[in-house]
This record gives structure tokens, sequence and C-alpha cells, in this order.
């Protein structure tokens, strides 16, 4: 019996996947002596990499690339900022978000330090509380740059806009363009050019979540709507306190429910910057997906899309932990797949117990056994998986178990699970090229998150899933 349980532990051992097979996290060397809480990250030529820092300095480091990270170097390039949360370079100039406005740096006598700052636009209002910060993208398909400014003190709008995301058309003109934001955390663009942000949980917010910044919608926070007032626009809705997202955006049709809600604790508590993957395979094979960090538990999680009946939803998976410090900024070099993430535990602590850190990951180039992407169906769902599965183990019922729940939508600071239900796995059937598997379920909600577990499933070759657990949810179900 001693051999057979040893036996079972060494074979356990050995089809265990572990994060190092398949990604490599390293800490680049920051300036000595400096507090580099980074907020921004810009991808520059020459393989310089640009950050800017709470205390709104902007560095730029080189070396960030090679495979001997003593050599890094750094070079201030601006100082006297305001907490730039989003920055790009562009046609020779930085272009950043600050607190207050939009604005553009140049080093125009090639010194290596910026003497030109121009402010492109600073349309809306800020009142020195901590909590307005204001998220900037980079230029949407049109050359808009889309901002989320969060409200005052986490539960008013004391200033213009706040509450709001507005764009940044070319020409500086600010247009109004989404209500209902609470604490945005980053924002960024889908692989289709579609821009989402993330949302924390909060008033109006049973957990964080991902969202849709579809032009004219409601994202659920009627804090500040008044300022529609300001730009003659219509009145954002008013909805119900103790409901839920579901009742409400029947009766709201502007109202954009959250595309993938973020489970408090379970998925984190403060998710943050947001990067798409257009690598072609070069940070693994998670081709279209998104990447969020997440602040609290110091890990970068994967998303995975699809639009139903008119509304984008999805399920997230987690991807990489043991970050040193909570990720704020993720900026992904898509031709050299390298992921660079900004660390920071100011404010909110972190898992990682470092104050700030500047770190990147790279793809080894082995694949890990995971499911590639989660697809809703009229009865259950469609799994793919990025290597064969054992057809025995896949195409038992058993293998998997589901749960699904919802939030209250309140204006009291976030919400229990409520309305728990247990989807039943009906049948588990496997293609004939043992790469997908076709679940069918009884017993879907709608607008419910839905908890799938897959600890039962193996590859072909033995391994279980790395991630054995997805989060969809599941604004609607397909009719067809």
């Amino acid at each position: 019996m001693r051999t057979l349980l040893l036996l079972a532990s060494a074979t356990s051992c050995l089809f265990s996947q572990q994060q190092s097979d398949f990604y490599i996290r390293e800490e680049i060397p920051l300036p000595e002596g400096e507090v580099m809480e980074i907020g921004s990250i810009a991808l520059m030529p020459d393989e310089k990499v640009a950050v800017a820092t709470r205390r709104g300095d902007v560095w730029i480091c080189s070396g960030a690339y090679a495979d001997d990270l003593s050599g890094v170097t750094w070079k201030k390039f601006a100082h006297g900022l305001h907490e730039p949360l989003g920055m790009y370079w562009k046609d020779g100039s930085l272009f950043l978000t600050q607190r207050p406005e939009f604005s553009r740096i140049q080093d125009t006598d090639g010194d290596g330090e910026a003497d030109a700052f121009e402010t492109i636009s600073s349309g809306w209002g800020m009142t020195g509380d901590y909590h307005e910060y204001a998220f900037g993208s980079r230029p949407d398909p049109n050359g808009d740059v889309w901002v989320t400014l969060c409200l005052t003190g986490s539960f008013h709008a004391k200033a213009p806009w706040r509450g709001w995301t507005v764009r940044i058309t070319p020409e500086g003109e600010m247009i109004p363009t989404c209500s209902g934001i609470r604490s945005p955390g980053g924002i960024g663009q889908n692989a289709e050019g579609d821009m989402f942000y993330t949302d924390n949980q909060g008033i109006w917010n049973g957990s964080s979540s991902l969202k849709w910044l579809k032009p004219g919608s409601f994202q659920g926070a009627p804090t500040a709507n008044k300022y529609h007032e300001l730009a003659g626009l219509p009145a954002p809705p008013d909805v119900q306190d103790k409901s839920r997202v579901l009742a409400e955006r029947l009766k709201h049709p502007s109202y954009i429910p959250p595309a993938v809600i973020l489970p408090h604790a379970k998925m984190g508590q403060s998710p943050t910057g947001i990067e798409v993957d257009t690598s072609g395979g070069k940070f693994g094979p998670w081709d279209r997906q998104l990447y969020i960090g997440e602040q609290t538990h110091s890990q970068v999680q994967r998303v995975c899309l699809e639009k139903v009946n008119g509304l984008y939803q999805g399920a997230v998976f987690h991807l990489i932990e043991g970050f040193e410090a909570g990720p704020i900024p993720v900026r992904l070099d898509q031709e050299k797949g390298v992921l660079f993430v900004g660390g920071s535990n100011r404010g909110w602590a972190s898992r990682g117990t470092k104050p700030f850190t500047f770190e990147r990951v790279r793809f080894t180039g082995k694949t890990p056994f995971e499911i590639l992407t989660m697809f809703a169906e009229p009865d259950g769902f469609t799994l793919t998986f990025t290597e064969p599965v054992d057809e025995k183990s896949a195409a038992d019922p058993a293998s998997y178990s589901m749960a699904a729940w919802t939030y209250i939508l309140q204006q009291g600071y976030g919400s229990p699970e409520v309305d728990q239900a247990t989807p039943i796995i009906r049948s588990a059937s496997v293609s004939a090229d043992k790469k997908s598997v076709r679940l069918t379920i009884e017993g879907l909600v709608r607008g419910h998150v839905h908890h799938l577990k897959a600890p039962g499933v193996r590859s072909a070759s033995g391994t279980g899933l790395w991630h054995p657990e997805a989060f969809y949810t599941l604004n609607e179900i397909p009719s067809e």
C-alpha cells in the first residue's frame, strides 16, 4: 500500500503544472533612492520604456528587454506632473492623462529631458480629493483618447464630469460619452477597438467588474447623473436601490451591464489596468483576449469575451500571480511578447509586500493545459482547450460542477452573493479533435455569474488543468 501511495504521489508531481514552466517573472531594478509608484507605462523606440509615477515624475528605462537586467539604466525625463494614469508615445511625444488634464510633453532640444509641456484638454473638474483619479486610454481607432473620471471620495461627484467617461479628440475637444462611473482602476481596448474599463466594488457595484464603455451608455452608478445638464445630454437612468442589474437594464436600455464580473475575493478585490493580446502567440495562446491587473491579490488575470444579443459577456480566469507589489498598469509589447507591470501597495495593501516595483513577464514557449475559451450556448457552454483532452475524463459530467449567483444593485457598499442557483451539468460531449467540450446544462440563469469548476478534466497526456475554474457572466442566453 505504501508503494502505491508513493507512486500516486510521484505521478501527481510528474503531471502538475507550475507557473515557472510557462512564464518567467522578473523584477527590473529601479533607480536608487527613488519612490517609483508606477501608474503608467509607455513603450518607446529603441527598446526604451517610459514610466510615470504617482509623484509626477516620468522616467525612461533602457535595458528592460535585456536577458541580463543588471545593466538597466534610468533617466528622469520630466517632473512636476499630477499623478499620470495613462501614457503613450506617438510621433516623438509622450501623451499623458493627468488628474486635471490630458497633456503632451516633448524633448525639443534633444538633451533627454522634456522641455515642452502642452495642455490638450482640461474640460473636467477636480477638488483635490485623494480619490479623483483620471485614467486615460491609448488612442482608439478614431484617434480619440478616453478618460474615466473617479468620483469624489468614492461616494460623491463634487466636480464637473466626475463619475463620467469623456473622450478627447485629436483636436482637443472633450466629448462626455458614458455616465454611471464609480471607481475605475484602468481602461483599455479589446481587439475590435471597443473600450472597456475596470470598476471596483462599492456603491452601486456589488462586485468589481470589467465594463464595456458603449458610447451613450449608463454604467450603473447614478451619483453623477446631474452633469448631463452641462452638455445638454439626456438624463441618465435613475435606477432603483436594492434591485438587480438585470431588472434595471431591462427597464433602461442605455444601462449596459458589466461584461465580466470579477467575484469579490474569489478573483481579487481591486482590478486595474487592461491590455489586449494581439501578439499572435508571443505571450501564449491567448490571442485577442484581455489581461487585467489585480492590485490586492498581486495578479494578472485573463478574460475571454464574446458578444451575445448585442452585449459583451464572457469568462475570467486566473493567469499569473506572485507579483512583488500590486499591479496597476500592465503593458504588453506585442512584437516581443514581454508584459511590463508597474506595482504599488500604497493606500490599498497587496499580497506582494514591496511598496513599489517594476516587473516584466516573458513566455517560455511552453503552453499550459488550460481552458482556452468558454462560450455560451442556448443550453450550456462550449469549452475549448489548449491541447487535446483525455476523452474519458472530459466526457464525464462528474468532472465538472457549476454554481451561479448575482449581486444586489444598491447604494450601499458592495453586496453579498445572492439568488444562488446550482445549474446541473447533464452531459459533456467531446469533439472529434478532442480540443473542445460541449456542456449541456440545466438551469442557466440570465444575468448571473456562472462559476465552472473542472477538476476532473485531464489532457491526453494525463495533466490536470493549471487553473481548473472559470467565472462566466451570462448577461444573455443565446437563442440558437
